[in-house]
């Protein structure tokens, strides 16, 4: 899937060993017909580019001026522009080849990219005549020297894997080759009372590892801050690995700091399905978060829309990982044939170092429809950088099925709520049911005698009905239980089972509505 023809506006929508002769099949000093044309050589390294970044950071900010001329360039409009495949940098090297995004209303503001070969970057040109333009197209009228507004990695047999368009947004179509929730390269002051700051990536380079793992290096600007970014993209059957390095110098103090950060949707699952809403039973980008705390816990809170802003924080020290989910892989769960959400990708965040003290954040903000990126999750340490402050950052994004390292423990596997109450008799007034389902782990050659004990904590009240049992004819154990509810209210939970004081669970929080 294109990105440009999944990303129609949103409430969030923002603005090493190159061969010479395999960049366009031909060599440096001219492009073969129709291919883009390279500026002139310079020097470039990772260490230059962070020495750019402090630099810069030492000086006000001056933003990338957005182009208005390219706000005529709707939805439709840019779908029907395409870059032409001849063009394609590496275009023979199968799964690498790279092509570039047109601008348009919904990426207005241009970013330079290069090439990188032996030490030595190249500015890749833009040109109207590396785009097939339908004749009527406003884009057929604008100015030749306009920018592009992104690029796309494609896979060997068609189609794109990886792509990076709009602010410091970026995102992988692996394992099922099939585009979903987003990364950022970092997240300043979401959620906060001042407005949320979404700095860019302005500049690119484009280069391989001595291995042909692909490299994505990256200037990152903003009001806030500059950096530099290091990905190191290698994809597997299991789906793409970056390891991401970055250096960030702080212009002024920040509120809010989110390291790391991940941007999905969440409309309606299972439990949670509105009144007149679509036909379809669930629709999802992710269903949960799943975090592994530094204490060896591992943590599944179900993603809720919840009728105003909310944002939780996780505190922890050291986690070992945490990421975004998309746990119900049945397409009947879905019965979406052209979104196909039971493929999205689910990303797993696996720090390289140490982070320290801090939380993990889940910000989930009310929505009415599918195009709305209304959930974010990511790390916030406890010290804030100070001005002039430059920090490191490492971590591994794994886009993926499921997390990359086994949880151990039963995972959740459904999360549902209902009417309070015993089934046959008059609802319980003023509560509502939570049922969730395990599976997995110990769970499988346990008994409904083998002495398995359920722990329910709630923020407010007593559990009751409470009762833990294997499914009959399923392999899972369902813990059951009502809780306090009226109207107006939150209420958190946190439930998992036991046996002998030992957990045979993840730890399931849930965060429900009256």
């Amino acid at each position: 899937m294109n990105p440009q023809e999944s990303n129609p506006p949103t409430r969030r929508a923002v603005a090493g060993g190159l061969a010479v002769a395999g960049l366009f099949g031909g060599g440096w000093a001219s492009a073969p017909d129709g291919g883009p044309r390279l500026g002139p050589a310079r020097p470039f390294s990772f260490e230059a580019l962070k020495k750019m970044a402090r630099q810069r950071a030492r000086s006000p900010y001056v933003p990338v001026r957005p182009r208005a001329d390219v706000e005529a360039l709707d939805y439709d409009a840019i779908n029907a522009i395409h870059y032409r495949p001849q063009a394609a940098v590496w275009r023979d090297r199968p799964g690498q080849a790279v092509e570039f995004f047109h601008l348009g209303r919904y990426a207005t503001t241009p970013v330079r990219v290069s090439v990188v070969d032996g030490g030595q970057a190249r500015e890749i040109i833009y040109d109207k005549a590396l785009f097939d333009i339908p004749p009527g197209n406003p884009a057929a009228r604008l100015p030749n020297h306009l920018g592009f507004a992104g690029f796309r990695v494609l896979n060997a047999g068609g189609g794109d894997w990886l792509a990076w368009l709009g602010a410091s947004y970026f995102r992988a179509a692996t394992p099922f080759n099939q585009y979903g929730l987003s990364a950022r390269g970092i997240a300043i002051d979401t959620a906060s009372p001042t407005p949320e700051e979404f700095p860019l990536f302005t500049a690119f380079w484009l280069g391989h590892d001595g291995d042909g793992t692909l490299a994505v290096f990256a200037l990152l600007e903003g009001p806030s801050l500059a950096g530099a970014y290091r990905f190191a993209c290698r994809k597997g059957q299991a789906g793409l690995v970056q390891t991401v390095e970055a250096e960030l110098t702080f212009r002024r103090s920040v509120q809010r700091l989110g390291l790391a950060p991940l941007t999905s949707m969440y409309w309606y699952g299972a439990s949670d399905r509105p009144d007149g809403a679509d036909w379809r039973p669930q629709i999802h980008d992710s269903d949960g978060l799943a975090i592994w705390t530094g204490a060896g816990e591992r943590i599944w809170r179900p993603l809720n829309n919840p009728p105003r802003v909310m944002s939780n924080a996780f505190r922890d020290r050291g986690p070992r990982g945490f990421g975004l989910m998309q746990r119900d892989r049945t397409f009947a769960d879905y019965q979406d044939d052209g979104a196909f959400y039971d493929r999205r990708p689910s990303l797993w965040v696996e720090p390289l170092a140490t982070w320290g003290e801090g939380a993990v954040e889940l910000v989930e903000i009310p929505t009415h429809r599918e195009i709305d990126d209304n959930i974010v999750a990511f790390w916030s340490p406890a010290t804030l950088p100070a001005p002039g402050q430059t920090i490191h950052v490492a971590y591994r994004l794994h886009w993926s099925d499921e997390e990359p390292t086994a949880v151990g423990a039963a995972k959740v596997v459904a999360t549902r709520f209902g009417v309070a109450g015993r089934p046959g008799q008059p609802p319980l007034a003023g509560a509502r049911k939570f049922v969730v389902d395990f599976a997995g782990g110990r769970l499988a050659e346990l008994t409904r005698a083998g002495g398995v004990q359920a722990s329910v904590a709630l923020s407010h009240g007593s559990p009751s009905n409470l009762a833990a049992y294997p499914v009959e004819g399923a392999a899972r154990w369902r813990l059951i239980f009502d809780a306090p509810l009226g109207k107006g209210d939150t209420l958190d939970l946190r439930a998992f089972l036991r046996l002998n004081g030992e957990a045979l669970t993840e730890t399931w929080i849930g965060q429900a509505f009256g």
